[in-house]
């Protein structure tokens, strides 16, 4: 795993005379929403805190939530250090900052202030409120708690019978995941976290389908085994963790392990996601002054026929993300993003940790899958976000200014808004957004380096070749209940038979005869709308009864429907009305299926 990454990351490790170290919050989370929230509503960017470049520290955390508010004596709280917050905040954004803070306690002022519990059980368990067990002294800190999932979800489907084998479409499907979480530190140098959980799960029929293609994936996961049935189960481990010590206190800071990051403000990004499987990194990040600088090595697992178990090949990737606070409301980024194969290891002229290196890529022969991106987030009359992206692998002026619309200019574009405690009603917020992304764009000239990660891609969950818009409206009426509603459209073009039309970024670049006439939506245009609402009731700190339903509208323009089985193509639509009812214990993000 990143043989050379590796000796890297312990070379550095080893140069740490005096440092401290942090975790991270998880990918998901509601914090991560409501620390958007504070911070637009305060209508000051924060030059310690990156909310567009996620996983975040929980030591910057909850150093920013101490600059807004202050703890009493008393145990109330007051507005402090950010005196333009009065008025936009309510009792129930004081009790989520309450909860966030107490959360992450080792880092508070005083490195105490996770709240305690007023019964344990048995003097041992759930001394503190939020954690099965807690050890803190002088020079070791551990929580670890259980991760507890469980969802069942009723389906009708139209047509109600499988297309192909015309078996019936079962109409429960359930998922569980048991596992346990584990996060701390070592002599206050060095940080550890890892979860792990079981899980065995059914999929919705559309999902199912998904994952049922050529290249076979769980959406989320790498390694699975599943049951000889049609619509049978899938089981696999979900496994994370980390090491992550400070290489110059407070400002360069080192990560090793295996998990997701996210870079964007978005739904989803055109940098990188979470969407694919967990992946081997070192996550070198730099924050000085108004610049926040991380250089992330990986390493992916190409595509491949699943088979008899055998030791995957392995590619790589270098991503640099560099962003600014410009002004007190402004923030830009710089991106780029290198993806390649080697047979002997990772490529070493791709671990300088400098930005702007995609002449390294010219250096090796111009094989390599690089990416260009930019990023901008406006505040705006403190209510206000606005946030875009904009990706470029590839383009050529002659051809972009002319009309024969070459296959060779690729690239997306993303541009979304946030409105905070919208028409003046708080806790109440609104965000809307707009993806497209040209076909190719993160297609490649061989399949190593396409912008992939075990059968899954790296960015948008849709590939290339799409335009889509998703609206989404948030409310939290009282403590402990968020009630959520999104809707979803979508426009993309199919891949048929043989024809590579750019949507499918597992494909290779075209042949000459299909490199002309690339319009954005490529193809046959497939349509789809979704509707979702869940509501999300917080028993405990971390303790979650999750219920709701989705409506998924998909049809084919040309009646094709891409039924993406091993067994087959068939033609017509799929209508898809699911409910569900689900239990969730310290997993930050409840299961969903209406991502594509």
């Amino acid at each position: 795993m990143l043989k050379n990454a590796i000796l890297v990351s312990a070379a550095l490790m080893g140069v740490i005379g005096a440092g401290a170290q942090t975790t991270f919050l998880q990918l998901g989370s509601e914090g991560y929403h409501n620390l958007d929230r504070w911070e637009t509503l305060s209508g000051r960017l924060c030059d310690s805190l990156s909310n567009g470049d996620k996983p975040e520290s929980r030591r910057n955390i909850v150093h920013f939530l101490e600059s807004l508010v202050h703890k009493q004596d008393t145990g109330s709280i007051y507005e402090l250090g950010r005196p333009e917050l009065r008025g936009k905040l309510s009792s129930i954004d004081y009790y989520n900052m309450t909860q966030l803070m107490s959360e992450s306690g080792e880092w508070a002022a005083d490195e105490n202030g996770t709240r305690r519990s007023k019964r344990s059980i048995l003097n041992t368990f759930y001394k503190t409120q939020y954690n099965l067990g807690y050890v803190k002294t002088a020079n070791f800190f551990a929580v670890i708690n259980p991760v507890v999932v469980g969802t069942g979800l009723m389906q009708t489907n139209t047509p109600s019978n499988d297309p192909v084998t015309g078996a019936a479409i079962p109409k429960m499907v359930t998922a569980n995941s048991q596992g346990l979480e584990v996060r701390g530190w070592i002599a206050k140098k060095i940080g550890f976290y890892t979860m792990m959980t079981d899980n065995q799960e059914k999929f919705p029929y559309h999902v199912n389908n998904w994952a049922q293609k050529k290249l076979e994936a769980v959406p989320g996961a790498d390694y699975f085994k599943k049951t000889v049935n049609q619509f049978g189960g899938y089981d696999y481990l979900q496994v994370s963790g980390y090491v992550n010590a400070d290489l110059v206190k407070n400002h360069v800071n080192a990560t090793f392990g295996y998990g997701k990051h996210f870079f964007g403000d978005g739904f989803t990004s055109l940098f990188l996601t979470d969407n694919s499987s967990n992946m081997p990194f070192l996550n070198l990040q730099m924050r000085i002054w108004k610049l926040n600088y991380e250089c992330l090595y990986l390493e992916l697992t190409p595509q491949y026929v699943k088979g008899a178990d055998r030791v995957n090949e392995h590619k790589y990737s270098t991503m640099r993300y560099l962003n600014t606070n410009v002004t007190r409301w402004l923030n830009i980024g710089l991106f780029e993003a290198q993806v390649f194969g080697r047979t002997g290891g990772y490529e070493i002229s791709y671990l300088n940790p400098v930005i702007l290196s995609t002449a390294m890529s010219r250096y090796n022969g111009a094989g390599d899958k690089s990416l260009l991106g930019f990023s901008t987030k406006a505040l705006v009359a403190r209510n206000f976000q606005f946030y875009g992206q904009f990706i470029l692998n590839e383009f050529k002026i002659k051809e972009l200014t002319g009309s024969n619309k070459w296959y060779g200019n690729k690239w997306g574009v993303q541009m979304g808004g946030k409105y905070f405690n919208a028409f003046g009603l708080k806790n109440l917020d609104l965000q809307g957004e707009i993806d497209a992304v040209r076909p190719y764009t993160y297609s490649a000239q061989d399949t190593l380096a396409n912008y992939t990660n075990y059968n899954q891609p790296l960015a948008d969950p849709l590939g290339s070749g799409f335009i889509k818009a998703i609206g989404q409206i948030r409310y939290q009426p009282v403590k402990n209940l968020t009630l959520t509603a999104r809707a979803t459209y979508y426009v993309r073009g199919n891949d048929t038979g043989s024809k590579n039309y750019g949507n499918n970024v597992f494909r290779n670049y075209p042949s000459a005869a299909y490199q002309y006439g690339v319009s954005m939506i490529n193809g046959p245009e497939s349509r789809c709308k979704m509707l979702g609402l869940n509501a999300s009731y917080q028993i405990r700190r971390n303790m979650f009864i999750d219920c709701g339903g989705v409506y998924r509208d998909y049809s084919s323009v040309d009646g094709i429907y891409p039924h993406t089985s091993t067994t087959g193509t068939s033609k017509g639509a799929l209508t898809t009305t699911y409910v569900y009812f689900g239990v969730r214990i310290n997993s930050a993000m409840r299961r969903a299926y209406d991502f594509f």
